[in-house]
């Protein structure tokens, strides 16, 4: 490919590259410099890659794609180097998203559930669909483990290429908050969007609550359709300025487009009415709680007003099991119930808190921690939560990162200190979970929190392998 190809979409400001050069890739890791290559400079928090330009052009990079001259040969200067990065990788696997039905979903939580549930729709009505998330990307019969919620652009591209010669009409993917700030999806044209909810969440990241609402708003800035849970207190921000058809879904206001009416949450799932002005449909969506109301209109509404037959896409949801690591049920053959579940963020953990309490015979005893090098106004927060809804707590470590673990868990028992139940700290998560499987009675739900799919800690800068699977299942076996 020649560099003018690869550049075709990019806003160019000045050039002193060659056009003509041929390119074999293209980068934004210094690391990853061969002969031939582009360098993309990313300004990042912690480095800035314009400092390697030279070196680049050193390791045989034909050019440097910069946001400011650094007066050397080969140099183009472009206004933004991350929305420029993710055009090349467009252009360098021959623009493959243009050949997708590409449906993003955004949100604090329900992002992954909602996109499960799509794939599973659509693979269920025949049409074959790649998936992109959290948990893993999945492509034909092909399953790659996620690093990422949102993979950088040259990761991306390479999958949506994969997933147009695969044969994939449609993909689904989660758009995270921060892929859209730093404009990895740039000139991704979506079908259809779907706002979800927003909570507190990677404030760390964002700095404030208005910049994380104006990050999840991009998403809906390049759509066909926008989906939107009118129930949500930032559902207006998301609508705001859009100017594609926006429909709306709700289970409390009879103003949106669909809306949820008699629902009824049962420890075997919900169900509910799904009531527009063209049908009325009984949905049956096999994971209990509230959230699963809205988890599960999101994808019917989007996929209906996509013109799919509602008939069929009401078949398939009832048919729909369950995510790996929401709401997770672990086989312990006891007469208490370990359920694993991702929620990490204050909503997320109250929801599932509360949905367990609404279906257990005894009580609830939850086991979480926060995660280190994140967000820390968040941890008092869920402390407060957990106290107030579960009837045992027990604090423990998530991924600490290259944070202390005990000063973690101080950050989260500031908010227990008028707690009424049982809150005790334990920072080494398999003592956490024995201890909460001890205290455990008949009819009583443990409810893992924070790890979800996570089969690792995170200690330092390293991976550890730690599944909370394998755990449960050892102290039942009485394996250290």
């Amino acid at each position: 490919m020649q560099l003018s190809q690869l550049l075709e979409n990019v806003n160019i400001i000045s050039n002193t590259a060659q056009m003509q050069s041929q390119v074999s890739t293209v980068t934004d890791d210094s690391r990853k410099v061969t002969v031939g290559s582009v360098f993309v400079c990313i300004q990042g928090n912690n480095f800035d890659g314009h400092t390697k330009a030279a070196q680049a052009l050193s390791q045989g990079a034909v050019a440097v794609v910069t946001e400011r001259d650094l007066g050397i040969d080969n140099q183009i200067v472009t206004d933004n180097t991350r929305a420029a990065y993710a055009l090349m990788c467009s252009s360098l696997f021959g623009n493959p998203e243009r050949q997708l039905k590409i449906i993003g979903v955004t949100g604090t939580n329900g992002k992954t559930t909602t996109c499960f549930l799509i794939h599973d729709i659509l693979t269920r009505m025949g049409y074959s669909c790649g998936l992109i998330g959290t948990v893993k990307t999945v492509i034909g019969d092909e399953e790659i483990e996620a690093t990422l919620t949102t993979p950088d652009p040259i990761q991306l591209y390479e999958y949506f290429r994969k997933m147009v010669d695969a044969g994939c009409e449609y993909c689904v993917m989660e758009a995270s908050s921060q892929a859209l700030a730093q404009r990895r999806l740039q000139g991704v044209r979506f079908s259809s969007a779907i706002f979800t909810n927003l909570t507190q969440d990677h404030l760390d990241y964002h700095g404030s609550f208005e910049n994380y609402i104006a990050a999840k708003h991009m998403l809906f800035e390049n759509t066909d359709l926008a989906v939107i849970n009118l129930d949500d207190a930032a559902a207006n921000k998301m609508i705001e300025g859009v100017s594609c058809p926006v429909v709306s879904f709700s289970i409390k206001n009879d103003k949106a487009d669909f809306a949820a009416k008699n629902p009824n949450i049962k420890s075997t799932g919900a169900e509910y009415e799904l009531v527009s002005k063209n049908f009325i449909k009984r949905i049956r969506f096999k994971v209990p709680g509230e959230f699963s109301v809205y988890n599960s209109m999101g994808a019917v509404v989007c996929l209906a007003r996509m013109g799919l037959p509602i008939d069929e896409i009401v078949e398939a949801v009832a048919l729909f099991n369950s995510v790996p690591g929401r709401m997770e049920v672990v086989p312990t053959d006891t007469d208490y119930t370990v359920i694993i579940d991702y929620a990490h963020t204050p909503d997320a953990l109250e929801n599932v808190i509360k949905t367990l309490q609404k279906i257990t015979a005894g009580k609830t005893i939850v086991v979480f921690g926060c995660g280190g090098d994140r967000d820390s106004t968040k941890r008092p927060i869920m402390g407060k939560i957990a106290a107030e809804n579960a009837d045992m707590v027990i604090v423990t470590s998530d991924n600490p990162r290259t944070e202390d673990p005990e000063k973690i868990i101080d950050d989260i028992m500031a908010g227990t200190q008028k707690a009424k139940v049982p809150v005790y700290r334990i920072a080494d998560r398999r003592e956490a979970i024995e201890r909460a499987m001890k205290k455990a009675k008949s009819g009583d739900f443990i409810l893992l929190a924070g790890k979800g799919q996570e089969t690792y800690q995170i200690i330092g800068h390293e991976k550890h392998h730690m599944d909370e699977r394998e755990i449960v299942a050892g102290i039942l076996n009485g394996k250290k």
